[in-house]
């Protein structure tokens, strides 16, 4: 399966906001969204006037790279996020969000969605005392993420969990960082989500 590998900053760019691709860069002076704030490309400077439709597929490009995914992962995803009960984008976002990767980024295992995903494929962590090295495995409430130990002194994770304080632990995890352990204590909800996400236009996009 064919996976961009080309210059993370073009993405955010791209979309005209940080996705957060590049871990500590995207928080640096580094940044290229801050230091040009406008689409790569010959024609970057142009700002063409978008379609509704054009509005509804930009929307959904930013959130598919956000979180690393291609696009039948992320149809798919949002498939089963209109089958459940409730509101198909709010479940879209939490099906995101429970992603092993995600979960290990936002617990601070990482300083980015594409670092932790390497490190799952790795097989550097387990699930209630399982390794699991597959990035889109959904999380559970009272699951148990842990570190193995053999992993513990890698300095890439070490400087992530250092570097914790910069953004914080969402609401529905907690991290102990002296047992290099991560537990889910519920669900996401919408508020935990703080990305400048309009899940309601992807969700239109893909009732057409």
């Amino acid at each position: 399966m064919a996976r961009y590998t080309g210059p993370a900053c073009r993405l955010c760019r791209r979309e005209g906001t940080k996705l957060f691709l590049k871990g500590d860069r995207c928080f640096s002076d580094k940044c290229s969204v801050d230091k040009r704030q406008y689409a790569p490309g010959q024609h970057g400077q142009n700002k063409p006037r978008l379609t509704e439709y054009g509005v509804q597929l930009r929307e959904k490009q930013k959130v598919k790279r956000m979180y690393g995914l291609l696009e039948q992962q992320f149809s798919g995803t949002m498939a089963k996020a209109s089958r459940m009960k409730g509101r198909a984008g709010e479940n879209l976002l939490q099906l995101l969000e429970r992603r092993l990767d995600n979960v290990v980024f936002r617990l601070g295992f990482a300083t980015s969605r594409a670092e932790a995903r390497q490190l799952v494929q790795h097989g550097h962590f387990a699930v209630n005392g399982r390794t699991v090295t597959i990035p889109s495995f959904i999380v559970r409430p009272n699951n148990k993420i842990v570190l193995r130990e053999s992993s513990r002194q890698i300095a890439r994770i070490v400087g992530a969990l250092e570097a914790l304080e910069s953004r914080a632990v969402p609401g529905w995890l907690e991290i102990e960082k002296e047992s290099f352990t991560g537990t889910v204590k519920a669900l996401p909800v919408r508020e935990d989500v703080t990305m400048p996400i309009e899940e309601q236009l992807i969700v239109e996009l893909y009732s057409r």
